[in-house]
């Protein structure tokens, strides 16, 4: 990981130059291709880079970035792209680019992820979360530099869902470039760790567990950003970062606690930003995991849950109970799928006569909070405490971010509290990634449920480009979830963002976080008392 020198700064000079974010995260790396989610995409990657397309926050459409417009051809098996000129890449301490951009970087980017022979597809572990959950190393036949601005990416059938997941933090373009010069040096695994993109922001200085520190790209290609600094604080949780907004220590507060509301709203000095998110929490069943193997049993438990309880504890009506893996603002959301019932009486009946009255569950929970889920603990204390009512205990696990993924994956749980939220407006993004049979290598699928008629039901999504064919098949991939129920779908919840009253022009998307660019202190606001 990058070494970084002592945190010199005083608050004071932050205000002069640049603004402090506060968040909870792990940094595991600083490329979105090996992240699941978390930080990296959710914040820093539309920070440090960009992606060929762009996703509107305010109309939900795909809008052209570093390709300045692309072309669908074969039916949806084939995709251009036509780049932007004189686009530059950062200039750091580890890496001066002697090129603008070109096809070359993008075709660099895809093809290490796609092509399992590519040179740099197993430097630093040679997983890709996201895109592997999605089989794209299968189905993409080719990625080709047409000319010196132009790329086809060629599939092996259509896929619908395509350019929205190239639209995603999960796509980042990256420095070929800077990869061929590391290739020189044989120091491949810095590329992930020292990055270099052509986004508005680049890495000056991280120190783990305290903060990150980007400098603004003087060279951008939308135009120089506002601030010259942005502080990424990621050292305090909780009320510890309440306080600090409050005090001015922070400047904006990602994800604060729905039950910190009334004092966010109360304060003078504080702004308050509430968008719909595309975000679902989830409890996922380990369904490789006797008694959970069984659907009659999940649907029992899932009867269990108060969930009228969990969103007033928990979101404080910022969230509304979910019936489907899909939130509610898709436009693939089937109106006929019903939230589970609360009915305890039944749960029990059901579990006595499966001769199950006296489970014993571990119940795995993440312990930062999400934009999903602003309360993980608590909520998993709620289902401990509904499991009870039904003769069923609970010990709840506590998982640190960076080792999650990696623990659920063993298959040691029996319950994990778990949630997704996606910068595409693509039905697919929140299916496959969660719950398709190759998900489950992905790491991605904590259910641990593999079903090959739900997975043909998502190819046959894709093979269309009419909305209305593809609406009926996600419609029935919903109804075998019902039936299925390898995860209990709890809350979509609202995204929440906090900031001091001085700072202007800060982007809340349903998609994840925005560009910083544009972000600024307004010296007459500052001013007030």
């Amino acid at each position: 990981m990058l070494s970084a020198s002592v945190w010199s700064a005083t608050p004071g000079d932050i205000r002069q130059s640049g603004f402090v974010y506060c968040v909870n995260g792990v940094i595991d790396t600083f490329n979105p291709q090996l992240a699941s989610s978390g930080l990296v995409v959710d914040t820093l990657s539309a920070q440090l880079y960009d992606r060929l397309l762009d996703v509107d926050p305010y109309t939900y459409r795909l809008i052209p970035e570093l390709a300045e417009r692309w072309e669908i051809l074969d039916n949806g098996a084939v995709y251009r792209f036509y780049l932007r000129h004189n686009v530059a890449f950062q200039k750091t301490a580890w890496f001066t680019p002697a090129r603008p951009l070109n096809a070359d970087d993008v075709v660099f980017s895809f093809s290490r992820i796609f092509d399992r022979q590519h040179p740099w597809h197993n430097i630093n572990g040679g997983n890709y979360p996201y895109f592997d959950s999605l089989q794209f190393a299968d189905t993409v036949q080719s990625v080709k530099k047409l000319d010196t601005y132009t790329v086809e990416i060629r599939l092996n059938s259509p896929d619908a869902s395509f350019l929205w997941h190239l639209a995603t933090h999960y796509s980042p373009i990256l420095s070929a470039e800077y990869a061929d010069t590391l290739t020189r040096k044989g120091q491949q695994e810095k590329l992930d760790r020292q990055p270099v993109g052509t986004g508005p922001f680049m890495l000056s200085e991280y120190r783990a567990g305290q903060y990150i520190r980007l400098a603004r790209h003087p060279g951008y290609w939308k135009g120089v950003p506002r601030m010259p600094q942005v502080v990424i604080d990621i050292g305090v949780g909780g009320t510890g970062r309440l306080s600090k907004l409050i005090t001015g220590e922070c400047d904006v507060l990602a994800y604060p606690a729905a039950s910190q509301l009334s004092i966010l709203r109360d304060d003078p000095r504080l702004r308050l930003t509430l968008r719909p998110g595309m975000n679902i929490a989830y409890l996922a069943f380990n369904t490789r995991k006797p008694p959970l193997d069984r659907p009659e049993v999940r649907q029992a438990l899932a009867l269990a849950i108060n969930n009228e309880r969990l969103m007033e504890s928990i979101y404080y009506g910022t969230a509304e109970t979910a019936a489907s893996i899909l939130p509610r603002a898709s436009w693939a959301y089937d109106n006929h799928v019903h939230v589970t019932e609360y009915n305890p009486k039944q749960a029990r009946d059901v579990l006595k006569k499966l001769g199950l009255e006296h489970l014993y569950l571990t119940l795995w929970v993440p312990s930062a909070s999400q934009s999903w889920n602003p309360s993980p603990l608590k909520t998993a204390e709620l289902i401990q405490a509904d499991m009870a009512q039904i003769g069923v205990r609970i010990r709840i696990v506590q998982v640190e971010g960076r080792f999650q993924g990696e623990r659920l994956m063993a298959m040691n749980h029996d319950l994990t509290l778990s949630g997704w939220a996606t910068d595409s407006n693509d039905p697919d993004s929140f299916f496959r990634p969660l719950l398709s049979c190759a998900a489950i290598r992905s790491q991605t699928n904590y259910a641990h449920w593999c079903d090959p008629q739900f997975d043909a039901v998502l190819h046959k999504a894709l093979l269309s480009q009419q909305l209305a064919l593809r609406i009926e098949s996600y419609n029935e991939a919903q109804q075998i979830l019902a039936t299925a129920l390898p995860v209990l779908p709890l809350a979509s919840s609202l995204r929440l963002q906090a900031y001091r009253h001085d700072i202007q022009g800060l982007v809340l998307s349903p998609f994840g976080n925005a560009s910083f660019a544009g972000v600024h202190r307004d010296a007459s606001e500052e001013a007030k008392p």
